[in-house]
């Protein structure tokens, strides 16, 4: 499964999402009305969602990778249980980098996978029962937000600070999943990621404790005055390119691809001719590395990010908790 990259307008008013609004507010009704019909099951152990508001590129795999480390350096045993978007296996099946692939897992799923154990699960409840039974004390979902099929413990809605809520309408008129108000009265926290460039503060208006981060190389000292032909299938592939002009690299060219492209081998070979014939470098993202061709990965280089937080006190007293004693599964 391929997905296709979000359109233009979903950034701004315009013309096109007036004429989308009318299919936007049914898009709407049946997310409310599926919520209102389930009856959401309470795992046994806690689980901490990681989800969003808006349709990819916020930022929820750096975080979840974050949260996961942070877990376990308390000493929990935290397991992870993500959709595996991208991939063909529906599951729950628990990763196994030596023998799954991109193509069945998805990218989020290997890159998770390197910090704790990781289950794809289209199937939600049936991913957390099979973490509980291998011996998860936590349980972090990555994305399922919108999924009501779950009691969660704790919910962050992680944002791009620079893109924010985009339009603010529903899909398919803007970005969202869900209406603003309905989504925030269902949170817990907001984590921001990078400059509050389109408002978010002030939409949130004070409703939800908003968690300030931003994403930050790692590695990648070696790119400053390196003449790069960039390329990447993420959500928001701008932020990728900025990081690496921030580092100093000279980019002869930027390619996008679609949201989790699976990469063929025509495709490689071309980005490598034409890196070669402009002197340049090939560089990707850690997410996009992972769906390369076994074969064409050699002498690509690979700019990965983390999470920096700017308060982790605060954090941390919100993982304090589902955690506690006092809570329910205390």
């Amino acid at each position: 499964m391929t997905a296709v990259r979000a359109p233009e307008f979903w950034a701004r008013d315009g013309v096109v999402p007036a004429l989308l609004a009318p299919l936007a507010t049914l898009y709407a009704a049946a997310g409310a009305t599926r919520a209102m019909l389930a009856t959401p099951f309470r795992a046994a152990v806690p689980v901490i969602c990681v989800g969003n508001l808006v349709a990819g590129g916020a930022g929820k795999t750096p975080v979840a990778l974050s949260l996961a480390a942070l877990l376990g350096a308390r000493g929990c045993r935290p397991h992870v249980v993500t959709r595996g978007y991208g991939g063909r296996l529906a599951g729950p099946v628990r990763v196994d980098p030596t023998l799954h692939g991109a193509a069945e897992i998805g990218d989020e799923a290997l890159l998770l996978a390197r910090v704790a154990p990781c289950w794809v699960a289209r199937d939600r409840v049936a991913g957390v029962k099979a973490a509980t039974s291998a011996g998860a004390d936590v349980v972090l979902l990555d994305d399922g937000f919108q999924n009501p099929s779950l009691v969660k413990d704790l919910s962050f809605i992680v944002i791009d600070g620079p893109y924010g809520f985009g339009n603010g309408q529903v899909m398919p008129a803007g970005p969202l999943r869900e209406p603003i108000d309905a989504g925030l009265a269902r949170a817990d926290a907001i984590i921001l990621i990078g400059a509050d460039e389109s408002g978010v503060a002030a939409a949130v208006d004070g409703r939800l404790p908003i968690l300030r981060a931003a994403l930050e190389p790692q590695g990648g000292g070696d790119l400053a005055g390196s003449r790069v032909l960039a390329f990447a299938g993420i959500g928001r592939p701008a932020k990728f390119y900025a990081t690496l002009a921030g580092l100093g690299a000279e980019i002869v060219a930027r390619v996008d691809f679609p949201d989790h492209h699976r990469y063929r081998d025509d495709e490689i070979a071309r980005l490598a001719a034409a890196a070669a014939t402009a002197g340049a470098r090939l560089v990707t993202t850690a997410k996009d590395f992972v769906r390369l061709p076994q074969a064409r990965r050699g002498g690509i280089g690979v700019l990965d990010v983390v999470i920096a937080w700017r308060e982790p006190s605060r954090l941390n007293a919100f993982l304090d908790r589902p955690l506690s004693p006092t809570s329910a599964h205390g």
